[in-house]
């Protein structure tokens, strides 16, 4: 380990930043829902993750290949040039201003920095580590920078810091005692120069946690009573990751990855998500659209959970005009309709594919994701209706009746992406029973294997959903695997489209139907990538299946359609 100065490395090691008393006496933090409360309003935050890897296009930390083999990251790109990308790396068009600004005029309420990924660079001016951004050609402290910007707008401001660092030998070795201390010196570091932070943002790798969570919790307390703690320093498993739900005594809400995170209305939840592919920038990176994205936040915030958006900047500082068009749009969305978003609860009826429904005092926001060919149909509720309107005010049509609730909204009030419908009722909509809204019969998908047992963030059925941004994954040493589709009715198909999420896993695979003798091929292929589709003789049939013989590692597929 090494310190920086501006005259270049010294090999020296500061050890009495190490000195963390076996002991702390945390000071009474801020009562859990007090904390939570600004938070829970919020709804809607920007994570960001950048650095060094920047440069390479490549994924964060991931991408780098294995020198610790108590750590599970096995990357393309070489440790002899992934840990030297810091001598490269000179964003002169970052300005912290700007990532603050376009925060909040895209209609974000807090911001999320990866201050310290699992590869171990810092982004701050640090006496524990020299491998942070004083040893850059850029030299200046970027976590300073984004404070400053933060504070002077009066923004929430969180740092991401990962208690893993795949660089340092000593992570999870007989050494870990040195590495855990030299974590809580750098936390110190973290809570103590920047002013006010608002939310530590903690994260794993899949393996057991061993990061001294009993003082390090009374350590971060002690120095920001009021952080909003996330539920990643004592995870210790991909199983406990895919199935969250619950939080531990120091933890503050828990974080679906990837996945809109099921409605619960009793536990705080995040959703942290990519607007992109991949967590760091990406040239050519396929984006979301701001319908994408609208929808997202809706069924979040119908869920009773908050979506924390994720950007990687590009090398030079700058976020991607790609990336900024969409947070503009989605920006004048909530200009105009943040009040159905901002300070409200999930439900009275559970987000789906179609709707989503918030709430606050005696109001419900219908949000309208995809408009049926009939009138909206939803279970009533155990009040009534004083007024339901539109986007641009107009009156919308509505019955109580025998169970249901009726809504017919013309096309000519509907809006691309969500509309949103105000209902304003006679009694507080607080007080109403969540309920499911019945689903039309859809596509039955099973298969051989999903990653993490996850069947509700990673299930089957992900990949015949017509969502695009969710995904069907297996276990990463998965080699071979089957996921099949059962359709309501036999149906004739003449075309298959299939995008792979990480394309070159799969090497080899056929693709199938079934009918009275079992399965047949309709034909094989090699490669998949993000983008397949093959044309076949017409065939009837109810079951179709994705036959994946050989993979490299888990097999992972964003979307499998088939056509007429």
């Amino acid at each position: 380990m090494t310190m920086n100065t501006k005259s270049g490395l010294k090999k020296i090691i500061l050890l009495a930043l190490y000195a963390v008393p076996a002991v702390i006496q945390a000071l009474p933090a801020t009562p859990h829902d007090a904390r939570l409360a600004w938070w829970r309003d919020a709804r809607f935050g920007m994570f960001i993750h950048w650095g060094p890897v920047s440069l390479t296009g490549q994924e964060i930390s991931w991408s780098r290949a294995n020198s610790n083999t108590n750590c599970p990251n096995n990357g393309d790109t070489p440790v002899a040039l992934y840990d030297q990308l810091y001598h490269q790396f000179n964003p002169v068009l970052f300005k912290a201003d700007d990532w603050v600004a376009t925060a909040q005029s895209t209609g974000m309420k807090y911001l999320v920095f990866t201050a310290k990924h699992a590869d171990g660079f810092l982004e701050w001016h640090s006496d524990v580590d020299g491998y942070n951004i004083g040893a850059t050609p850029f030299q200046r402290d970027v976590c300073a920078e984004l404070a400053a910007a933060a504070h002077r707008r009066k923004f929430p401001l969180g740092w991401y810091f990962s208690p893993m660092d795949w660089r340092d030998p000593d992570c999870r070795s007989a050494q870990n005692a040195r590495f855990t201390a030299k974590n809580q010196a750098e936390l110190r570091e973290l809570l103590t120069k920047y002013g006010q932070v608002d939310v530590l943002w903690f994260d794993f790798d899949g393996n057991p946690s061993q990061w001294d969570p009993t003082n390090t919790y009374a350590l971060v307390r002690h120095l920001q009573p009021k952080l909003c703690i996330n539920n990643r320093l004592e995870m210790g498993s991909f199983e406990s990751w895919a199935h969250q739900g619950h939080l531990n005594a120091n933890e503050d809400f828990y974080t679906p990855e990837q996945t809109i995170g099921a409605y619960n209305d009793q536990i705080p939840w995040e959703t942290c998500m990519t607007l992109g592919t991949q967590w760091a920038w990406k040239p050519n990176d396929k984006m979301k659209t701001a319908a994408n994205v609208l929808a997202i936040l809706a069924q979040c915030a119908g869920g009773d959970g908050n979506l924390l958006l994720n950007i990687g900047p590009m090398p030079d500082g700058r976020i991607e005009p790609r990336q900024l068009a969409v947070l503009k749009e989605v920006g004048r969305w909530l200009d105009k309709n943040g009040g159905s978003i901002y300070g409200t609860r999930g439900g009275p009826w559970k987000p789906g594919k179609t709707l989503a429904s918030t709430r606050k005092g005696n109001v419900i926001y219908l949000h309208v994701l995809k408009w049926p060919d009939t009138p909206i149909e939803l279970p009533d509720i155990a009040s009534k209706i004083k007024s339901a309107i539109g986007p641009d005010g107009a009156t919308v049509k509505w019955t109580q009746a025998d169970g249901k609730l009726t809504l017919n909204v013309p096309p000519a009030q509907r809006e691309a992406g969500d509309t949103v419908v105000k209902l304003t009722l006679v009694d507080s909509a607080m007080t109403l029973p969540a309920v499911e809204i019945p689903q039309p019969e859809t596509v039955q998908a099973t298969a051989s294997n999903v990653f993490g047992h996850d069947t509700n963030g990673f299930g089957a059925g992900r990949a015949f959903d017509d969502d695009e941004q969710t995904r069907w994954a297996t276990d990463g040493d998965t080699k071979q695997a089957w996921i099949t589709a059962r359709y309501p009715q036999p149906f004739t198909a003449t075309r298959v489209h299939i995008s792979e999420a990480y394309p070159g896993r799969v090497q080899k695979f056929e693709f199938q139907y079934r009918d009275d003798h079992g399965w047949q091929t309709l034909f094989t292929g090699t490669t998949l990538g993000d983008d397949f589709a093959h044309s076949f003789a017409p065939v009837r049939a109810q079951e179709f299946r994705l036959n994946i013989l050989a993979a490299t590692s888990g097999p992972t597929i964003n979307e499998i359609e088939l056509l007429p």
